[in-house]
């Protein structure tokens, strides 16, 4: 008998964690709570253990799915593996039930795109009704020929947004074990109340009061080595610490305490100008065209790297106004890079 469509999706899940290099050997529950996770979120339990269970069995017997998966249970490590190196699902040509459900999910997850709470996800939305519309048996023979999609890696990572989801909306304190990126790499261990993820870059990024130095600390999840909850504790939010409004001034990850943003104003080559017409840098940009032709673009951020990082990649297109303090870091690393790039004759 064809699969439902969420028993489609399901699979699909199952396969992303037995197939995650970062939390291998997933058990039963942990299977269960990324499929509740993926399609229902954490409110109530909408999938049992049996549902699994039947899953399983589906994905390795299941003739109508023709996956003949190589799914087994590890007695040393307690969980499930595919015992051939290199397999997934994702590498079977998709059938009927398959596109049914992809195309079900995605009609489903459209109709509600102008929805704020799906506003952040609209891009993605979009890439997906694209390739949709290019190609409805989502054939990549012909297509890419003629039409590419950017394709972007799976984030190192993302194993830890279930459980550290599950503490943040539930305010239970954790404990962080997280490698740092220094010239000697080493563990440290942190206490925090965790308050929100966020993804940048393809990369996510957990932010959390550190109750120790009394103010928020941004997290890399790629660099989490471990997370335990504290499920017998709960924690209050501090009241100036608001969601929606803590990025409001930043570019990127980086906020820099509870400093207010500077004005930033550079002049800029036509051709960059027309790049930022099309896509602002950050909501606050506004563009001012002299008599004399020439563009000074100029936003309302915080000084943050990611802010350093993008002018000094186009320092040769612009002219940095103001403020001062970011000029002269521009100007310290642009001489750094020039040392470093001049190769003493023989």
């Amino acid at each position: 008998m064809p699969a439902n469509k969420y028993a489609l999706l399901r699979y699909r899940i199952i396969d992303r964690c037995l197939t995650n290099p970062g939390k291998p050997f997933p058990t039963k529950e942990e299977l269960r709570l990324a499929c509740e996770e993926a399609l229902y979120g954490s409110d109530g339990e909408h999938i049992s253990i049996s549902t699994i269970e039947k899953d399983l069995w589906a994905m390795r017997n299941e003739a109508d799915l023709g996956y003949y998966a190589p799914i087994e249970y590890h007695r040393d490590e307690r969980g499930y593996h595919y015992t051939e190196d290199g397999y997934s699902i994702n590498d079977i040509q998709l059938n009927d039930d398959d596109l049914d459900a992809i195309r079900f999910a995605t009609k489903t997850l459209i109709q509600f795109r102008e929805l704020p709470i799906f506003q952040q996800f609209d891009q993605a939305l979009g890439k997906i009704a694209d390739r949709l519309e290019v190609s409805p048996n989502l054939d990549p023979e012909g297509v890419d020929k003629h039409v590419q999609f950017e394709s972007t890696p799976h984030a190192a990572g993302s194993e830890h947004l279930g459980p550290l989801l599950h503490a943040i909306r539930a305010h239970h304190p954790i404990s962080l074990t997280y490698l740092k990126f220094t010239d000697t790499p080493t563990e440290s261990t942190y206490v925090l109340e965790p308050y929100l993820l966020k993804e940048y870059r393809n990369r996510w990024y957990l932010l959390g009061w550190d109750p120790g130095r009394g103010h928020i600390r941004t997290f890399g999840c790629d660099r989490i080595r471990g997370i335990a909850v504290d499920d017998t504790q709960k924690f209050q939010v501090q009241p100036s610490f608001d969601a929606r409004n803590y990025f409001e001034h930043a570019m990127g990850i980086t906020v820099l305490g509870d400093g207010t943003p500077e004005d930033v104003a550079f002049l800029c080559d036509p051709l960059l100008a027309k790049y930022l017409t099309s896509q602002p840098l950050h909501h606050s940009q506004s563009m001012d065209l002299d008599e004399e032709g020439q563009v000074t673009v100029r936003l309302k951020v915080m000084p943050t790297f990611e802010l350093l990082q993008w002018l000094q990649a186009h320092a040769s297109e612009l002219t940095l106004l103001q403020p001062e303090s970011i000029r002269r870091s521009m100007v310290d690393n642009l001489q750094n890079a020039l040392e470093r790039q001049k190769i003493s004759g023989p």
